[in-house]
């Protein structure tokens, strides 16, 4: 019985008492998640390939 009424307030909070944002603001959110992570994967590859460029030179001053 007490999952029951668990559902109940859950289904009433999820459609009585949310406030779901709009589509524009949902459109704009996905743009900046978007543009972050291009941002952050950029960054991430530079640091890679500058890395690969310094080991490979650290690896030629030996061999």
């Amino acid at each position: 019985m007490k999952m029951k009424v668990y559902f109940e307030e859950a289904y009433d909070e999820l459609v009585n008492k949310v406030t779901w944002p709009t589509r524009k603001e949902l459109q704009n959110s996905a743009m900046v998640v978007m543009v972050a992570s291009f941002i952050i994967a950029l960054v991430i590859f530079l640091m890679d390939r500058s890395f690969e460029t310094i080991m490979e030179f650290v690896y030629n001053l030996f061999y």
